[in-house]
């Protein structure tokens, strides 16, 4: 059986990998910021005072590396901004140099990045190969993967590029979801923009399927076939909630009320998945309605 060691565990993406992991017959482990037994067995590390044990990677294989302070929790300070860049950045040097201690090392670290590496690109197809986006996020993700780099000297790297994660347990969805709840549904921006998407379900699929395939490396862009612009989107979850869309939301009043956060809904991602359906990898939920429909019926 093998072992996995999974940071970020108690997210949103950590929590129902585990399930899946664990369901599959897989053990196994998270880091976090506190050591506990139950539910599953947690071994703490302090990123700012660089401290994780290697012993944590005794008998591990696989390393799924999530932990990441929330993009959109709280409002971009100067200070939040700088704690989003060092929990990526210093939390993936101190899990290399941790990961590099050991005689047996695992055999695979999947990183997590995210599809804002591209920045505001518009309509231009992105794929693994496209230049990188020079805001704030497109920065974050370009430092958070370099990070990682240097674990190809010991193990096999991929590195995910993750779209907007899909579920109704967290993240953006139910922020989505809440205006049309008021019957107030609206769209954001000019609605043009393009949202690449995925299910969690099939996000934590297609890292296990990185995790049992060792000839992939490198990245890829975790995203459905299918993206749609935000109307289209917006339009699609309205029907799902047979709930009115009619409020438009303009761009410049998102800057206003968010400031540069607002990039996180109003920038523009076209994102192939290409290489990872070249690699094998098919996908549960390919189009917005039926992934829509599925978390919503529960």
């Amino acid at each position: 059986m093998s072992k996995v060691l999974i940071t970020g565990g108690s997210g949103l993406v950590g929590r129902r990998l585990t399930e899946r992991l664990q369901q599959k017959g897989y053990e196994v482990v998270h880091v976090g910021r506190t050591a506990r037994g139950e539910p599953v067995p947690t071994y703490a590390w302090d990123i700012a005072e660089s401290k994780l044990d290697p012993t944590v990677f005794d008998g591990v294989d696989h390393v799924v590396h999530l932990a990441g302070a929330g993009v959109a929790d709280k409002a971009w300070s100067v200070s939040r901004k700088q704690e989003i860049m060092n929990s990526r950045v210093k939390g993936t040097q101190l899990l290399l140099d941790a990961m590099d201690w050991p005689a047996k090392k695992p055999k695979t670290l999947i990183s997590a990045s995210a599809i804002g590496y591209y920045g505001d690109a518009g309509m231009e197809l992105c794929t693994e190969e496209s230049a990188p986006g020079n805001d704030f996020l497109a920065d974050v993700c370009k430092e958070w993967e370099a990070a990682a780099l240097p674990a190809e000297a010991f193990t096999r790297l991929c590195t995910i590029r993750i779209g907007i994660v899909l579920s109704e347990k967290g993240g953006a969805l139910p922020k989505m979801m809440l205006p049309f709840k008021l019957f107030s549904g609206s769209v954001l921006g000019s609605g043009k923009q393009m949202m690449s998407w995925i299910h969690l379900d099939d996000l934590c699929d297609m890292i296990i399927f990185l995790i049992e395939n060792e000839n992939c490396t490198g990245p890829y862009n975790a995203v459905a076939p299918l993206p749609v612009a935000q109307y289209s989107f917006m339009k699609a979850l309205g029907r799902t909630m047979k709930r009115p869309l009619w409020m438009w939301v303009p761009g410049f009043v998102l800057k206003l009320v968010l400031g540069e956060m607002a990039a996180t809904v109003l920038a523009s991602q076209f994102v192939s998945n290409e290489k990872i359906q070249q690699a094998g990898f098919r996908f549960e939920y390919e189009n917005v309605y039926k992934a829509l429909k599925q978390l919503l019926q529960k």
